[in-house]
């Protein structure tokens, strides 16, 4: 099974994305923490990478970023399938991807979008504290610290996080909507696309996940049985 998943900050799309890789034994290529990775280590794309100060948020060229994924697919622990969050982020990535996974002779199973009102994806910034000294995290309604305001491990004031304040959050999220709506489009018109409420707690969310991978795995099921015929 291989598999893209998209979602906007805060839909907890990594959450899911980590119970699918255990469920279907599947490993989660994030090519955020891949390339932090490389950097730390100092390989030669970690080298390459530095040209380009990911650390500051700026952009990648397509090239490199495709190169990489390519690479990392074709590790053994992949001959299974993968999950992708963080690519492809634009339709020419998501081109590229299809051209990669066709030389490959491999088939993207779908494209899961985990989506959640924005409103509700404010709020769940905006309860969100972190600790400056460890960087640990919590949230005030769902996992809070022991003790209101005080970091568990170390016993630091948390604070709030500038880029999550409410207007930063919700121009963020606009940004993410205008970046990906062609990216989705490009699923939708493929017929690969797959819509996740990710308004419930995460096990009714990974109800939904289940239910729609078993569909996705007896269609293509069906049609490995259509093309033997």
């Amino acid at each position: 099974m291989i598999l893209v998943l998209l979602g906007p900050p805060g839909v907890g799309k990594g959450t899911q994305g980590a119970r699918i890789s255990v469920h279907y034994d599947v490993p989660t290529i994030s090519t955020g923490a891949m390339f932090r990775d490389a950097v730390n280590r100092g390989t030669e794309l970690g080298r390459t990478l530095q040209r380009y100060h990911i650390d500051r948020g700026e952009y990648v060229p397509d090239e490199v970023v495709v190169a990489a994924v390519r690479e990392r697919i074709l590790q053994p622990d992949c001959k299974r399938g993968f999950l992708l969050d963080g690519f492809p982020r634009t339709a020419p990535q998501a081109l590229a991807l299809q051209e990669m996974l066709d030389h490959e002779c491999l088939k993207l199973s779908g494209c899961l979008d985990f989506e959640a009102p924005l409103e509700m994806l404010i709020d769940r910034f905006a309860g969100r504290r972190v600790c400056p000294k460890d960087g640990s995290t919590y949230h005030l309604t769902t996992q809070p610290p022991k003790h209101p305001g005080l970091c568990d491990i170390c016993g630091a004031e948390l604070v709030i996080r500038p880029d999550d304040a409410p207007d930063v959050v919700r121009r963020r999220l606009e940004v993410y909507t205008e970046k990906t709506e062609p990216l989705i489009s490009f699923y939708r018109e493929r017929g690969l696309l797959y819509i996740v409420d990710a308004s419930p707690e995460p096990e009714t969310i990974f109800s939904q996940v289940i239910s729609i991978l078993s569909l996705v795995r007896r269609r293509l099921s069906d049609s490995r049985i259509g093309e033997e015929i």
